[in-house]
């Protein structure tokens, strides 16, 4: 089970994760008994029933949880326990992975949790950001369940959430969030996660669109690069090129985005998510912050110099 393939990650990242990642459970174990009983602990470390699954079992069956989408029934008969104690193992690592943040490519150690802290980043590095939706089919709720068709993609023309996600030149995962329903439009709920405000705080930090955020490129037009207006039907042949031509530069520019959504959709859950719409925010931002840890191992691919240097010196 911790051969990449199950669980997404390689075994040295899986060695990371455990560590990093221990304490915190422990922390949060004592902190339920501690609620539980109402009193400190009477009796030493370590005594009392034992978990049905050690830690490291746990993560594990969360990570292949959620990179296959194996139902928690398949793992519990692979481990030979009860299906509770799955759901219980997945319920208690699950957040912890959320809660992560987003690893930084070149620093290790640093985390990006909100979008204030992506764009603080990017002013300080100097990078353009790259930015773009994505989309991840639900179940359709009841009939007669109030916003029912909030869910509605005009796009998919299915049942959807849509999430943001905000790369760097190299398709390396810097933040995905700002969950909300199908129906809802991409700038919209931008602007409700507060991208206009924190592009005012920071006015060097420039960035690549696509058309859906044709407003948020109008208000900020030395800052955010949207695709080129299509001219009218009857406009020359040479403006016709030249706006292919435009817009074919500009998407070259983004493609990289687009990159960092497939890595995204490599795990089940966010192709197609089965489990209740309450705790997809949980599992995306689990899923991301795994994927972000592997984008942001990869080195940093540096331009050639155009600059013209002799071979070699002439001999005088």
């Amino acid at each position: 089970m911790t051969h990449p393939a199950f669980c997404g990650v390689s075994r040295a990242h899986l060695g990371d994760l455990i560590q990093e990642l221990a304490d915190l459970w422990l922390a949060r174990c004592e902190s339920e008994l501690r609620e539980r009983r109402g009193a400190e602990r009477q009796r030493e470390a370590g005594a009392g029933p034992k978990h049905g699954l050690v830690f490291t079992d746990r993560l594990l069956v969360t990570l292949v949880h959620l990179r296959t989408g194996l139902p928690h029934a398949a793992l519990a008969e692979l481990y030979g326990i009860a299906r509770s104690t799955i759901s219980r193992a997945i319920g208690e690592i699950r957040p912890l992975l959320a809660v992560r943040g987003f690893a930084v490519p070149d620093h290790s150690g640093v985390r990006l949790r909100t979008l204030a802290d992506v764009l603080a980043y990017a002013e300080a590095v100097g990078i353009r950001l790259r930015i773009d939706g994505a989309e991840a089919q639900v179940r359709r709720p009841k009939a007669g369940r109030p916003g029912r068709r909030a869910f509605v993609s005009g796009k998919k023309k299915q049942n959807t959430i849509k999430t943001t996600t905000i790369s760097d030149g190299q398709g390396r995962l810097l933040w995905s969030g700002a969950d909300r329903p199908g129906r809802m439009h991409d700038q919209t709920a931008m602007r409700t996660e507060g991208i206009a405000e924190q592009f005012r705080l920071h006015p060097k930090v420039t960035a690549e669109v696509d058309e859906g955020y044709r407003g948020l490129a109008n208000e900020f037009p030395d800052q955010i690069s949207a695709p080129p207006k299509k001219p009218k039907g009857d406009a020359p042949p040479g403006e016709q090129y030249a706006w292919r031509e435009m817009r074919r530069r500009q998407s070259s520019e983004r493609i990289c985005v687009e990159h960092a959504n497939a890595e995204l959709r490599q795990w089940r859950p966010l192709q197609r998510y089965t489990g209740p719409r309450e705790d997809y925010a949980a599992t995306h931002q689990a899923i991301a912050s795994l994927v972000s840890d592997r984008s942001a191992r990869r080195p940093t691919r540096r331009k050639p110099s155009t600059e013209l240097v002799l071979a070699r010196q002439a001999a005088f």
